[in-house]
């Protein structure tokens, strides 16, 4: 799982750079079309899933501490919470295309879309993981507590290449 993380870091760090240096060749297009982004929204996002990162936290350690019932509820609150966020993302989506933003409106839009797709895949790939995670509490005999370890440890790559995501695309101007 590392080898794992370790190579999706390294390709959003590329995703990124491509990014930054177009943005820093047209930063007056890309800070126009940034405007158009709803930061309150990017907010919202970003709590659900920090909060996301903060239960699978908590379902390790209650897993490690033999509470699996807990370690249950709490995985699929960070599904619930991953649903939320996927949901604020599409909302986002469907209003930035209704005010006729879209894949093809400029370079910023095309990178925007494209880092936000690209992790909303990495988070579909993560609630996998999640019902991974879940399937092995439900089961004495296969429990595995490094198997949950590395599901939660893929979420939470998930959750920092938001971070990165929102830094970038909401924040820095």
């Amino acid at each position: 799982m590392w080898f794992f993380v370790l190579f999706e870091a390294l390709i959003f760090t590329a995703y990124f750079a491509v990014y930054l240096y177009y943005r820093a060749q047209h930063e007056t297009a890309f800070l126009q079309a940034q405007s158009h982004l709803d930061l309150w929204l990017g907010i919202l996002d970003t709590i659900a899933l920090l909060t996301s990162s903060w239960s699978v936290a908590r379902c390790v350690q209650t897993a490690r501490a033999g509470h699996y019932q807990v370690a249950i509820r709490d995985a699929l609150l960070t599904a619930g919470f991953g649903v939320v966020f996927l949901g604020l993302k599409i909302a986002e989506w469907v209003h930035q295309i209704d005010l006729g933003n879209t894949f093809t409106s400029g370079d910023f839009f095309q990178y925007y879309f494209f880092l936000t797709a690209i992790h909303a895949v990495h988070l579909l790939i993560g609630f996998v993981a999640l019902g991974v995670l879940v399937y092995q509490l439900l089961s004495p005999r296969r429990r595995s507590q490094e198997i949950i370890e590395t599901c939660a440890t893929y979420w939470h790559t998930v959750d920092f290449l938001w971070v990165m995501i929102f830094a970038m695309l909401y924040v820095a101007r």
